[in-house]
């Protein structure tokens, strides 16, 4: 009984395709696509994604697997055509890593269901999401302080060099300048640090004091969560 069901669940359906095998191959990669787009909306439910995004994620696995059905045992050839069909999505606009590596995952399924393997790209999905859940239920590789980014602009003439470190060292618990440029004509310069405010932070209170120094002249910041710091 045992052989008979490992034989039905992974004994390639591609090696003796027909109609019935063939709906059953494309149902389950569309079946697998839909769970992992599932697995998208729930691990970016805090974050902003393109709403196409997890329609794609159940179209791909079954074009894919179509892809290989159709060209047949060359695998090679299959899963190059599968590959550069995903990544066209990223071709206009910088793709979030997280996007390409489910984007991959999908097309990983569907090269399981296109060799007729569709139990064994089951057994792939279901270990991918326990992964990706417990990577986002204990925030794996996510900063445990908060870090921010602040842009001031100062005018060309003004020794810049030690100007805000009191107020940084006052409202910070870390800080680094990154990068300094000009701006508008050469007339301005603008200064760009990455910050780990104190506790107690005053946004408000932060940026009046720098106004006060940079002769007020803009001053952006913004949370930067994916923002490396240095020290």
């Amino acid at each position: 009984m045992l052989d008979t069901l490992q034989t039905l669940l992974f004994t390639s359906l591609a090696t003796e395709l027909n109609l019935g095998n063939f709906l059953i191959l494309l149902v389950s990669a569309i079946a697998l696509g839909f769970l992992t787009s599932v697995l998208y909306i729930i691990t970016h439910k805090d974050e902003d994604y393109a709403p196409s995004f997890p329609t794609t994620l159940i179209m791909l696995p079954v074009i894919t697997a179509l892809i290989v059905l159709l060209v047949g045992t060359n695998i090679a050839t299959a899963f190059s055509v599968g590959g550069a069909f995903a990544l066209i999505r990223f071709r206009s606009a910088p793709g979030d890593p997280k996007d390409i590596a489910y984007t991959f995952m999908a097309v990983g399924i569907g090269v399981c269901c296109g060799v007729g393997y569709w139990a064994y790209g089951l057994i792939f999905t279901l270990l991918m999401c326990a992964v990706l859940l417990l990577v986002r239920r204990f925030h794996w590789g996510q900063p445990k302080e908060q870090r921010m980014n602040l842009k001031i602009l100062v005018p060309e003439t003004m020794n810049y060099i030690g100007l805000f470190d009191d107020i940084l060292k006052k409202y910070t618990l870390r800080y680094t300048l990154n990068h300094i440029k000009t701006a508008d004509f050469g007339s301005l310069c603008e200064l760009k640090f990455t910050i780990v405010p104190k506790p107690d932070f005053d946004s408000k209170e932060f940026i009046d004091a720098l106004r006060c120094r940079n002769g007020n002249l803009n001053i952006n910041l913004n949370v930067a969560p994916n923002v490396s710091f240095g020290v």
